[in-house]
């Protein structure tokens, strides 16, 4: 496996990232022979391999660079892409709050640039599997070309088709979202979780995600609820300690809800409420018409 946490020495073929001046990096893979050319010089391979982690090395011109290990928030950010990714800040609370972890099947749809893919293949580990449906050949093609890069492809199963005629699977243990219209398949994904199973999804407005809540109430999902990730840095100098000057605001809103089986008994009824199946709100509950495409 290309991208290796486990070793103290780079090797050839190990992801490496070499971190410069103004934070510029970049991620390589190391192989004998070969040379690394930036505007601030050449690096050679050769030079870099057998090295420990955290070794600074320069290139042929003086530029002083870190090599470092890439961490997977690293690659995330780092990946060829032609769409908008998942940002770590996103990730790392999905994956917490679905639970996602060694030896679980998950399954995902609009695979897109695959950075959701990569993260989901490394937390369900060599022995669990992640299926990822996407519509569009050339995405799929170059997030399979992604997870190959991360020596991840083994643990991914790519299916080409149209979510809306169903996902082709059943009892998987969380299902993501990311499609324009995640409200329009609701139906097919609680086919596709097993009993207690968990949803997500990510939309950017609120008339979405509205649309998302009630697709997700009226297929007898519950534990709805929804949330932004914002992410502030701070200047680590402790004499003028203070905030970045920017950050990394809003990039969507998450939803997540859990496939449950309701009972018909009249107890059940506030607990329904709370769990956000049922509005706490008197009188009967329309989605509204969406609104006409201009």
């Amino acid at each position: 496996m290309p991208w290796n946490l486990s070793s103290t020495h780079a090797q050839p073929g190990d992801l490496a990232q070499l971190v410069g001046l103004r934070h510029k990096h970049f991620i390589i893979t190391l192989a004998e022979g070969a040379e690394f050319h930036t505007h601030r010089g050449i690096l050679k391979h050769d030079d870099l391999i057998g090295l420990p982690w955290g070794s600074q090395v320069f290139s042929h011109t003086g530029s002083p660079f870190f090599l470092l290990q890439p961490a997977l928030g690293d690659l995330l950010t780092g990946l060829p892409r032609n769409t908008q990714i998942m940002y770590p800040k996103e990730i790392g609370f999905i994956l917490t709050t679905m639970g996602i972890g060694p030896g679980l099947t998950v399954l995902e749809a609009g695979t897109g640039s695959g950075s959701m893919t990569v993260a989901l293949a490394y937390a369900v580990g060599p022995t669990g599997k992640v299926i990822s449906c996407e519509q569009r050949p050339e995405m799929q093609n170059l997030a399979r070309k992604n997870l190959i890069r991360v020596g991840l492809e083994e643990r991914v199963e790519f299916k080409l088709r149209d979510i809306a005629e169903g996902f082709d699977a059943e009892n998987v243990h969380a299902l993501f979202l990311d499609v324009p219209n995640p409200y329009d398949y609701i139906a097919q994904a609680r086919a596709a979780l097993k009993p207690g199973g968990f949803f997500c999804t990510i939309i950017p407005t609120y008339n979405q995600a509205e649309r998302v809540i009630f697709g997700l109430r009226r297929n007898k999902f519950a534990f709805i609820e929804m949330c932004e990730i914002l992410l502030r840095y701070f200047k680590p100098e402790p004499t003028r300690l203070r905030p970045t000057d920017r950050m990394v605001a809003h990039t969507g809103f998450l939803i997540f809800g859990r496939r449950i089986e309701p009972s018909s008994d009249p107890r059940v009824a506030d607990l329904l409420v709370e769990a956000g199946m049922v509005s706490a709100l008197t009188g009967p509950e329309e989605e509204p018409a969406p609104e006409p495409e201009e």
